[in-house]
């Protein structure tokens, strides 16, 4: 089974994540930080990979810590559920409609770390949520989960549409690339050998 479990605690937070890749993309994600928890539930749901997240954070402070945390450890248990990500797509890219927002992602699971975020949000918040923030998801995840990962927002007005057009396209694009080709067999997708 492609699965793994991770645990991250600092002085700022304490982070445990549970992935399957080979899911339904059902979600339990509590983070104290609801309009990110509705964004790591669209992960799930789009991807197809199971989650589990639980999030404790210095929110009193503010959410950055615990995003960024997350980030981290969600990137870290995928990696470890591919492992050396012999028979997977490897590349997938989305075209993401979310009403008059557009966004297209694409990546590549690489093992090289590499993130272009090209989004502009109309507004610094969606409720309480900083969306200087969804870059910064995205950058953990982008390293800890060793891709490349290209975001660009071509339109939107509505900054809570645009951050879930990130969201969204991500999760589309990430449940292509993990998939098993059955063309690939047992091989590692490059021409190197590994990944």
């Amino acid at each position: 089974m492609r699965s793994a479990s991770v645990t991250r605690k600092t002085k700022e937070t304490e982070i445990s994540v549970e992935l399957l890749l080979d899911g339904a993309g059902k979600a339990d994600i509590h983070t104290g930080v609801g309009f990110f928890d509705h964004m790591l539930d669209q992960i799930a749901r789009h991807s197809l990979i199971d989650l589990t997240i639980r999030a404790k954070g210095d929110l009193h402070i503010d959410q950055h810590h615990t995003v960024e945390d997350v980030g981290i450890a969600l990137g870290q248990a995928l990696a470890k559920a591919l492992g050396d990500k012999r028979g997977i797509a490897r590349y997938a890219d989305c075209l993401l409609p979310m009403d008059e927002a557009l966004t297209r992602v694409a990546l590549d699971l690489s093992g090289r770390p590499f993130l272009v975020f090209k989004a502009d949000f109309p507004s610094s918040k969606i409720g309480a949520f900083d969306v200087e923030l969804v870059r910064e998801f995205f950058q953990a995840l982008t390293v800890h989960g060793q891709m490349t990962l290209h975001v660009e927002t071509l339109y939107g007005a509505n900054s809570h549409h645009i951050a879930e057009s990130c969201f969204k396209g991500a999760a589309r694009a990430l449940g292509a690339a993990i998939a098993i080709d059955p063309r690939q067999a047992e091989r590692i997708p490059s021409t190197k050998g590994a990944l």
